[in-house]
């Protein structure tokens, strides 16, 4: 972030609350989302189905559920 005090203005860094750059899943992830949310809806039910239907499973290797998305969302910080 730029010192205030030089007269620059403080800037965000989009990734300012990331502990580690995303694994090749999580990069998987976030582009799979991206089309559900676009095609399929913002619901819940929406999202895993559109999921499960492109075959983008859980780190287990498990087709999602609502349960089991909200945990994934919650450990990765989302």
């Amino acid at each position: 972030m730029t010192d205030p005090a030089n007269g620059a203005w403080p800037y965000l860094d989009v990734h300012q609350s990331r502990t580690h750059e995303p694994t090749p899943y999580e990069y998987k992830l976030a582009a799979t989302l991206e089309e559900v949310f676009t095609h399929e809806g913002h619901e819940l039910a929406d999202v895993v189905r559109g999921l499960n239907a492109r075959q983008v499973h859980a780190a287990d290797g498990a087709p999602w559920t609502e349960e089991s998305f909200r945990a994934e969302m919650n450990r990765l910080g989302a």
